[in-house]
């Protein structure tokens, strides 16, 4: 059976498609109506074309994404009616959970589309494999990474997802410490746990520009040595690290024009964004040349680092403002599964580039 990177990358983008249909999770409720009732519910005399573009396009990848999984794994020989009834059956559920929600409407129209969104995913797929393009990827793949680089690339491939959700710093990941504070402090309020949350000494102060600046290289650099950890050494690593950072860079302008405008895209690259970007691509062309150990060991020692930084730095009063605009405005449905990439992502690269470290060790 072969290990693909597309059956991880489905389950996210499922995880995604349950946060963006189930969004606020509360006040579930019965409503007197039966879970499949939307099933019968007559036809809607209002609708859009951009309500049903995006319920086509939401279940698209998914359904590419269960069928390339299905063909590389060998799980079945029909892997078009697998990724169909998988992405269906998951809609459905997704609609009949809405029932319960009443912030939520559920709709047979939306289930029907998404259901036909999978199917166009799919097809394309199969589309692809006909004409040899996934086999022109795995190609490339045994050319340019190492066998084990299932775990990084998925990690890879879902950086700048994460990078959508605006953080306080820019490329500044995995910056929680704080918000997980105030959150546990607010579920222990009037209870006498309350008294059991320890307290700071000292107040979080606002980074210094350097530090700022250290934390904009880190966050460009610790991607760029997780590629180098599964890529084959040569010229490979000297032309992945720029274009690493150049789409670090591109998703950070498109994260920064959809929260305050096109005309915004660029107003995060300030004078420590700045040193922070030269800086790393000044050093990346280096650290390629370190091997795949050493590139781990640096990629632990930079989430230390950075991660440590990061979390002693309180969140800035006017990003937060940008944060409500994501988490209750336009972007609701969206903004789930990159909030938490953007909370997770760097935690997740410390385990897979430990077990990668053990799985060396375990080898010698």
């Amino acid at each position: 059976m072969h290990k693909t990177a597309a059956s991880p990358l489905a389950l996210i983008y499922a995880a995604l498609i349950v946060y963006a249909s189930l969004y606020p999770f509360t006040d579930w409720r019965d409503q007197g109506n039966d879970f499949w009732t939307f099933l019968l519910a007559p036809w809607p005399r209002y609708w859009t074309g951009f309500d049903a573009g995006i319920n086509v396009i939401g279940y698209l990848p998914f359904g590419g994404l269960l069928t390339l999984s299905a063909l590389r794994s060998g799980r079945t020989d029909r892997p078009l009616l697998f990724a169909f009834v998988c992405a269906t059956l998951l809609a459905l559920a997704m609609e009949a959970l809405q029932s319960y929600l009443p912030v939520r409407v559920a709709s047979r129209e939306d289930w029907l589309l998404n259901s036909a969104g999978a199917w166009i995913g799919a097809v394309c797929t199969l589309a692809m494999e006909h004409w040899g393009a996934i086999d022109r990827w795995s190609h490339f793949r045994r050319r340019w990474f190492v066998e084990s680089a299932r775990g990084g690339l998925v990690l890879l491939a879902t950086w700048p997802l994460a990078l959508l959700f605006p953080p306080g710093i820019p490329f500044g990941l995995g910056q929680i410490f704080e918000r997980i504070e105030a959150d546990i402090a607010e579920r222990l309020a009037e209870t006498p746990f309350l008294d059991w949350l320890p307290v700071r000494d000292i107040e979080l102060e606002p980074l210094l520009p350097v530090t700022e600046a250290l934390c904009v290289m880190l966050g460009l650099l610790i991607p760029c040595l997780l590629a180098f950890c599964i890529m084959r050494p040569g010229m490979r690593r000297l032309l992945a690290a720029p274009l690493v950072i150049g789409l670090g860079v591109l998703v950070t302008a498109l994260s920064a024009m959809l929260s305050w405008g096109p005309a915004h895209a660029w107003a995060w690259l300030d004078a420590p964004a700045q040193v922070g970007l030269l800086a790393a691509l000044l050093l990346s062309p280096l650290l390629s040349l370190v091997p795949a150990r050493a590139s781990a060991a640096l990629v632990l020692l930079g989430l230390g680092l950075y991660l440590g930084i990061l979390n002693r730095a309180p969140a800035n009063p006017y990003f937060a403002q940008t944060l409500q605009a994501w988490e209750q405005g336009r972007f609701i449905r969206f903004n789930g599964l990159a909030q938490w990439l953007g909370w997770v992502w760097p935690y997740a690269v410390l385990v897979y580039v430990l077990s990668l470290v053990w799985r060396r060790d375990a080898n010698n």
